[in-house]
């Protein structure tokens, strides 16, 4: 396998898009149902506001989480997986799969 780091590299786009120490568990979080952002820093515990409207906001740009704003006061915001986000589900799965039987069981 060829690998560069730019933007023609198929997991160099992957990580730049779902890479990093909060995306991997909030999209979990959010395969299991749309949420508000007080229940997704609820269940997120050692992130930071700020840190967690800024993986919010990645992610959605990356394609994979949507937005959606209501138009009320005070205002409603909920988060849900795209048909993106939805379909690397089983791709996260089989990572933590792999991460149980390597990773885990040497500690």
């Amino acid at each position: 396998m060829e690998l560069t780091l730019s933007g023609s590299c198929p997991l160099y786009c992957l990580q730049k898009a779902v890479g990093g120490k909060w995306k991997p568990y909030l999209l979990c979080l959010l395969g299991s149902r749309t949420m508000r952002f007080n229940e997704i820093y609820k269940l997120t515990p050692g992130i930071t506001q700020a840190m967690l409207t800024k993986q919010l906001r990645e992610l959605e740009d990356s394609g994979f989480v949507f937005r959606q704003v209501y138009p009320e006061v005070p205002p409603k915001v909920e988060y849900s997986l795209t048909e993106t986000g939805t379909s690397f589900l089983p791709v996260l799965k089989v990572m933590a799969e792999w991460s149980k039987e390597h990773l885990m069981r040497k500690t």
